[in-house]
């Protein structure tokens, strides 16, 4: 954090909280998605495409800038909204790897937010093994006809821009994976299902697609040249990763703040809670796996920035980080008794949001099985 990064997370701060109280955050989770016009406040203030190239009307920032947002984001309890996935990732698979056409023609319209991000990987039958995926992207003359379901998919009710992954040849193993963008207004038989029920991330609109004989013209390939999109994707997964870590500690922090705000204040047998030394033991824990972590990501950031982020050592952040969260959030609202049951207090939402920091992006599970392949290196 320099001085430039301190003031930029000053200015972020003081405008999440001044365009999306609480309150408002508590609408789009009833409604069960973020309003539209949201979208267009961020691009106003210059938060999406934070790391896009000026020369396509982004900030010209770089990944720190996108963990200040994240961070913020996670604060303030927006947890579910799809940001940091239009920004940090959709974004950058075009900025990246798209051509000089691609990155004209849809990098604009990130950063205004005329059109807002998603990408389809996860199927019913396919997660973390990618090469499992069953869409397929035919060739047909000029352009490619994509037919197949996707399910899981972050601001898939609201995306109208979606990087779609799709066998283009299906007999090629892992060299036969493509990425296309799909443009949903050109779309004829691309189809929404439902907004799927979750039991946190309330806000965020998170969906099944549909894509029946769905014609994307060969200039929607990503890159130009089909069977690079396993490469692709391997090479943003860690990224992908380090952000989840960074919404885990988030959350780790927004609990412990919550947490010694309320045990201050509550008082049981004629003492504040925080004068019994059970809860000072819990925080003290708590609040050392905190800087534990916090140490872990922003050594992680610095590698990213640097290049030096391998995915191992982004596996082994978002397996440990967002392990921790939940143990940290559990502890929390243990103190708090009946009232963290309730919903209109903050740590009950944490504890909600939290449970799927240990699942998407791929699982614990998959995460040691990764970190697993380098104990014989």
């Amino acid at each position: 954090m320099d001085d430039e990064l301190t003031m930029f997370e000053s200015s972020v701060s003081r405008l999440l909280a001044d365009k999306f109280p609480p309150e408002r955050l508590d609408r789009w989770r009833k409604a069960g998605v973020v309003e539209r016009s949201a979208w267009g406040e961020m691009a106003d203030a210059g938060l999406l495409g934070l790391s896009v190239s000026p020369d396509h009307g982004g900030a010209g920032g770089d990944f720190r800038h996108e963990a200040v947002l994240l961070r913020q984001l996670g604060l303030i309890g927006a947890e579910g909204w799809g940001v940091p996935l239009h920004n940090a990732i959709c974004a950058a698979y075009i900025e990246k790897y798209g051509t000089d056409g691609q990155r004209a023609r849809w990098l604009p319209a990130i950063v205004s937010g005329q059109r807002i991000c998603a990408i389809a990987m996860t199927e019913p039958g396919a997660g973390s093994d990618l090469q499992g995926i069953r869409t397929t992207a035919r060739l047909d003359g000029d352009r490619y006809v994509i037919t197949g379901q996707k399910t899981f998919i972050t601001n898939g009710q609201l995306a109208d821009l979606i990087i779609v992954v799709a066998k283009t040849d299906p007999d090629a193993g892992s060299k036969g994976i493509s990425l296309l963008v799909v443009e949903t207004d050109q779309a004829p038989g691309f189809t929404r299902g439902r907004n799927l029920d979750k039991v946190g991330l309330e806000m965020g609109d998170t969906s099944e697609l549909f894509f029946d004989g769905v014609v994307v013209p060969v200039d929607n390939l990503i890159g130009g040249v089909p069977g690079q999109g396993l490469y692709q994707l391997m090479k943003e997964l860690p990224k992908e990763r380090l952000i989840i870590a960074i919404e885990s500690l988030a959350l780790i922090e927004a609990a412990l703040d919550h947490t010694l705000a309320y045990v201050r204040e509550r008082k049981a047998f004629g003492k504040r809670l925080l004068d019994f030394q059970n809860t000072q033991f819990v925080l003290a824990g708590c609040k050392t796996e905190a800087m534990v972590a916090r140490s872990f990501v922003d050594d992680c950031i610095v590698r990213y920035v640097e290049g030096q982020l391998d995915a191992a050592t982004a596996s082994m952040a978002k397996y440990w980080v967002s392990e921790r969260a939940q143990r940290i959030v559990d502890a929390c609202q243990q103190l708090f008794g009946g009232y963290g049951y309730m919903n209109e207090y903050p740590i009950a939402q944490m504890y909600k949001d939290v449970r799927v920091k240990r699942i998407y992006g791929g699982t614990s599970e998959i995460m040691k099985l990764l970190i697993a392949r380098t104990l014989e290196a």
